[in-house]
């Protein structure tokens, strides 16, 4: 086969711009700092990439979920916390009252604040986290109990008793209310039932029996005491901080979970410095000797005389 002139010059002419492609690649991949683009650079690099972000933005909307979860159990604990002082404010009012030295109008002063505390209790159950209602089942946007100081029944409201559960991992949920309605309406019960003593002239000791685990004194066995209440609200504190430990033990993971899948995604694409570098001046050097040959390789033209 007969080389020509053209076809030295054309062959020369490729691989000179072979190289410099090679190393705008190279440059690319340094300013960038990723060794791809595009995807056409590298379609497993860059499908593996993609797998990587997406399994990142779940990551970041679990860590989402986590803070919502957070809120919605410090503010049921905090609701409950102050059940709890209540609990405290109503024994001292009960002790007082039981004391038969008192007059009616003396019971009757209690009997007022006992009231107070019973519409504090109400708005306790009523608690909103942002818009939501967190003791009124899936029902979120209406209070547990009604303006009127009556509580809700699931006729009025079907999600009472219902968990909200939030993703925290793939395939993973956690609910993050309590059952609301129950404890406070054995609550709105009790206090009802001690303003009726107060106001109907009961005695010292069928005061006295509220403080126990039956409240049986206003003839209505069914009814919880004092005692038996407060272990219920404690009952209900201990599940929401076992709540709050497994939502910390989930943080744990995710944060883990975001520093491999981070990791990976940086082998999987970014730049090796060192390598591309190496790589560069290694292209730059056969470029140069490229241009060397190439300009012996061209003959010289009637233009090379005239000088």
């Amino acid at each position: 086969m007969r080389v020509t002139q053209s076809m030295l010059s054309s062959n020369m002419l490729r691989n000179l711009n072979t190289s410099y492609n090679k190393m705008a690649k190279y440059q690319e991949q340094l300013n960038s700092g990723s060794i791809i683009s595009r995807p056409s650079d590298d379609p497993v690099v860059a499908v593996k990439g993609m797998g990587y972000r997406i399994d990142l933005d779940k990551n970041e909307q679990y860590q989402r979920n986590m803070n919502q979860a957070h809120s919605w159990l410090d503010g049921t604990d905090e609701a409950l916390d102050q059940v709890g002082t209540s609990f405290i404010r109503v024994k001292e009012l009960i002790i007082q009252a039981a004391n038969d030295t008192n007059t009616p109008e003396d019971r009757q002063k209690i009997n007022e604040e006992i009231s107070q505390i019973k519409q504090h209790l109400q708005d306790l159950a009523n608690t909103k986290v942002g818009e939501n209602y967190i003791f009124s089942g899936t029902n979120t946007s209406s209070p547990l109990f009604k303006s009127d100081g009556t509580i809700q029944t699931t006729a009025d409201l079907p999600g009472l008793g219902k968990s909200i559960e939030v993703n925290v991992f793939d395939g993973i949920s956690m609910p993050i209310n309590i059952e609301g309605a129950e404890v406070f309406g054995e609550i709105n019960t009790f206090m009802n039932e001690l303003e009726t003593l107060l106001k109907n002239g009961a005695t010292g000791e069928q005061i006295g029996n509220a403080l126990g685990v039956d409240f049986t004194a206003g003839g209505n066995p069914n009814i919880p005491g004092l005692d038996s209440l407060n272990e219920k609200v404690l009952v209900k504190r201990a599940e929401v901080g076992a709540k709050q430990n497994r939502v910390e033990l989930m943080e744990e993971r995710l944060k883990s979970q975001e520093v491999n899948v981070t990791k990976q995604m940086s082998l999987n694409e970014d730049t090796d410095y060192a390598k591309t570098i190496t790589e560069m001046v290694t292209t730059e050097s056969i470029h140069q000797a490229a241009l060397s040959v190439g300009a012996k390789i061209i003959q010289q033209t009637l233009v090379d005389f005239i000088r």
